[in-house]
């Protein structure tokens, strides 16, 4: 009974501050829209609601690169490219299929090409019906595979897509004479590890792969889908980071230990997750993740 009653409490207690922490996200309005210029006909903006999106001006038109969450949101993008130039926004291009990256294309015009990878297209019919779908009205007109160059406004863009990543269909773009990497959510610095989405067949090991070929191309600049910029370097710390911890995981795996024993030896609870106020379980750890993914593949 006292263990009961132990366990209990432990459960009251995770599930009060679940509850807090959902209530503050809840009331926490989005920062405000800043844009800054990485080079000439280049920005790239922070805040607002959803991921950072990136401006590329051409000769004759605007490319988007990610559009945010909602439909005032993206009018804000908008509004900041009028003041840039007067050339019209004439294609967009996805980073991947979550919301905060796809949904604020509602807010853009019609006719606009979109382009994406041909997975995140897949995902994004795919979420019609549900909660947060994307807008079916705004699918993308063009896919890439694996490895495509093409001048869009006079700009030459290399669109790239190694393995499933943060999702089944994640883009990079590359602007080789620029330097500069638009990486989506593959690259973030608002959280010291990943996010892999397992529901969209997201993998670490893609991940990796992913990152090992973004360090790959001549850049400088790596343009995350949330928080900073970041440099070559802070990318391959980034890679080291999770390489160490695919490394470690995959080496007590293969000893026999179990997924509790990985996350005790790696500092993270084993406690049962906890539903949100929504009811919604949360997303499997980065190192359930890897776990998963080595034993599935001894």
């Amino acid at each position: 009974m006292k263990d009961q009653r132990k366990m209990f409490l432990r459960f009251a207690v995770i599930a009060s501050f679940t509850a807090l922490a959902t209530i503050a996200a809840a009331q926490q309005q989005p920062a405000p829209l800043k844009v800054a210029k990485l080079a000439d006909n280049v920005y790239w903006t922070q805040g607002g609601a959803g991921g950072n999106t990136g401006i590329i001006v051409g000769t004759t038109g605007v490319i988007v690169v990610d559009t945010k969450t909602t439909v005032d949101s993206s009018k804000e993008v908008q509004a900041e490219i009028a003041k840039i130039t007067p050339k019209p926004i004439d294609t967009a291009i996805v980073t991947h299929s979550d919301g905060d990256h796809v949904n604020g294309l509602a807010g853009f015009p019609a006719g606009l090409t979109i382009i994406s990878q041909e997975n995140c297209k897949k995902e994004m019919e795919a979420s019609a019906g549900t909660r947060g779908a994307a807008p079916q009205d705004r699918l993308p007109t063009k896919t890439v595979a694996k490895d495509e160059t093409m001048m869009i406004d006079g700009v030459r863009v290399r669109l790239l897509h190694w393995a499933p990543a943060h999702t089944s269909g994640d883009l990079m773009i590359y602007l080789p004479v620029q330097k500069i990497v638009f990486a989506g959510d593959v690259l973030v610095t608002n959280r010291p590890d990943t996010n892999i989405h397992v529901d969209k067949q997201g993998s670490v090991a893609g991940w990796m792969e992913n990152v090992k070929g973004m360090i790959a191309l001549d850049a400088d600049t790596y343009v995350t889908g949330h928080g900073d910029l970041m440099t070559k370097d802070d990318a391959k710390k980034k890679l080291a980071y999770i390489q160490d911890r695919w490394d470690k995981v995959k080496a007590m795996a293969a000893q026999g230990k179990s997924l509790d024993d990985v996350k005790t030896a790696m500092g993270e609870s084993t406690a049962p997750p906890v539903a949100n106020a929504q009811g919604n379980m949360p997303a499997p750890t980065v190192t359930e993740v890897m776990y998963n993914e080595v034993k599935k593949g001894s």
